[in-house]
């Protein structure tokens, strides 16, 4: 699979642009969506109960992030036919993506970020811990190491992934109440419920 074509598959962030702190391009993800580069470049996430996966191979330096907001579906056949809004499709669709672009499984590290309890009222209780245990229990089942982790308390956090390098930086947001942040999680929770699950993974 060539770089150019990774556009094709659901959930594949299609916000880019440049990034004048750190001079150098830039892709925004959103909830249910992840991103992989074999460039020098920095991938940008605002999280809140949800949680994202950076992943790379640093003898390569190709790696990616994803960003879910649950677990897994709520059947077996719902997680093997879901976009990257869960965590199970989420975490395969993004290593598979990296092994396809060269990167070798017996190479990949994480850092894992995240799981904030910000969502009171949401129906899917606990979510939060709950992205962050999975998160945890999917990369020791799969042998990689987590090399960093910011996971659960109350706070919203902005994550900025370099893949090339493997530098991660998070900062935590002043307000445990981001408006903007709770609202877009709670409109994206709704539209799990309403919006069925599409899109295969391959798996290896």
């Amino acid at each position: 699979m060539r770089l150019e074509s990774l556009g094709d598959i659901e959930g594949f962030a299609k916000t880019l642009y440049f990034d004048h702190t750190f001079e150098a391009p830039a892709a925004k993800l959103l909830p249910g969506e992840f991103y992989v580069t074999g460039s020098d470049m920095v991938l940008v996430t605002v999280l809140g109960s949800c949680v994202a996966a950076c992943i790379r191979d640093p003898q390569t330096g190709i790696g990616g992030m994803n960003h879910f907001m649950l677990p897994e579906g709520g059947n077996a056949d719902e997680v093997a036919n879901a976009s990257a809004r869960y965590g199970t499709y989420a975490m395969e669709v993004l290593i598979n993506t990296i092994l396809k672009q060269g990167g070798r499984r017996s190479s990949l590290e994480a850092k894992v970020f995240g799981g904030g309890n910000v969502l009171e009222g949401l129906t899917v209780a606990n979510v939060g811990p709950r992205n962050a245990t999975f998160v945890r229990a999917f990369l020791k089942t799969e042998g990689i190491p987590v090399r960093a982790h910011d996971l659960e308390d109350i706070y919203p956090r902005k994550v900025y992934f370099f893949p090339r390098t493997g530098r991660a930086m998070v900062r935590k947001l002043k307000s445990a109440n981001d408006k903007g942040l709770i609202a877009r999680e709670r409109e994206y929770s709704r539209r799990l419920v309403t919006r069925p699950a599409s899109g295969a993974v391959e798996l290896f």
